[in-house]
């Protein structure tokens, strides 16, 4: 266990102050955003050309129903989402893409492939923004269990990964560059198991809860989380918003959950630690996770863009 046993934080925080996200960190935080939307945009942005390029083989916006292999997205263009259309039937496809070609592409005149190609990517961009709505916590999780993972190696434990969707555990996984969720990690140290399960509901507090850790094995933590209040050896909140402007509302959020958690285990007489990771922290709630550390009320908190303090808690919570 490193220093500070009793109060893990100060290995990496020295004040409230140690722990307020910079200006030059937030304006990072927008641009790996900014970069990863335009990363998931690509795709649609070549299916965008490619469409523009089987509709120039045309002379009319009529003869755009003839063209067999761009039928799906006309009717994308024609306002459906790749859910909307798996509850329209075949029969009412060819009724939609016609109603569409005599709504807004024939009255656009010559323009009716610009207008085709701008309305197929309004509709995509709206399925791309609500695949990203959740893009800061996305990310925050992978960075999260990233350095998870490269403490675990670094001290040479052995762990397993599990994966969203699939059923099996994957040993000895390298970091990750894929967009593959992470749900649990499990390892090994000094003869005790641990495992870390991501974004998972909790029976005792009937909510879920960012980052759960258990004393138990891989095979197994499924049956504790639901079964055995007595393996919870720590529980945290992951805040990985960027926008100074939702810092108080994520920390209300997490502080709740908190409060949930110490009411819900101090009946059971259980008291797993507790703590808080955000990316985007302020002064005010700075002084007040500062308090809460002080008090012993919390027992680790860090700020997600600060690498020093990111590995500080990370590695607590592999020697927990």
């Amino acid at each position: 266990m490193p220093n500070n046993e009793r109060r893990p934080y100060l290995n990496h925080i020295n004040n409230n102050v140690d722990l307020i996200t910079t200006h030059n960190a937030i304006r990072s935080g927008f641009l790996e955003m900014a970069l990863e939307r335009n990363r998931k945009a690509n795709p649609v942005i070549l299916q965008a050309k490619n469409l523009r390029a089987i509709a120039s083989g045309t002379q009319s916006a009529v003869d755009l129903v003839n063209v067999v292999p761009i039928q799906d997205a006309l009717l994308t263009a024609s306002g459906f989402s790749d859910k909307a259309k798996k509850f329209v039937s075949d029969e009412d496809k060819p009724i939609i893409i016609n109603e569409f070609i005599r709504e807004f592409l024939i009255p656009a005149g010559d323009s009716y492939i610009d207008e085709l190609v701008f309305r197929f990517l309004i509709t995509k961009g709206d399925s791309i923004g609500g695949s990203l709505r959740n893009l800061a916590g996305k990310l925050a999780y992978k960075k999260f269990s990233n350095s998870i993972i490269s403490a675990l190696t670094l001290f040479q434990y052995s762990y397993c990964v599990k994966i969203k969707g699939k059923n099996q555990w994957m040993t000895h996984l390298e970091l990750l560059d894929s967009d593959d969720s992470i749900t649990a990690i499990s390892w090994t140290r000094e003869n005790q198991n641990r495992t870390l399960a991501i974004n998972v509901k909790i029976p005792q507090v009937d909510k879920n809860i960012d980052i759960c850790i258990l004393n138990c094995d891989s095979h197994s933590y499924e049956t504790a989380i639901s079964r055995s209040p007595e393996s919870f050896l720590a529980l945290g909140e992951l805040k990985g918003g960027i926008d100074p402007a939702g810092a108080d509302e994520h920390w209300k959020t997490a502080r709740t959950a908190f409060n949930r958690i110490r009411q819900a285990f101090s009946i059971l007489e259980r008291f797993p630690y507790t703590f808080f990771i955000g990316a985007a922290i302020e002064n005010s709630m700075s002084r007040e996770i500062w308090d809460q550390l002080e008090s012993g009320t919390l027992t680790n908190a860090a700020n997600l863009t600060k690498d020093d303090q990111l590995s500080s808690i990370t590695n607590w919570i592999c020697l927990i």
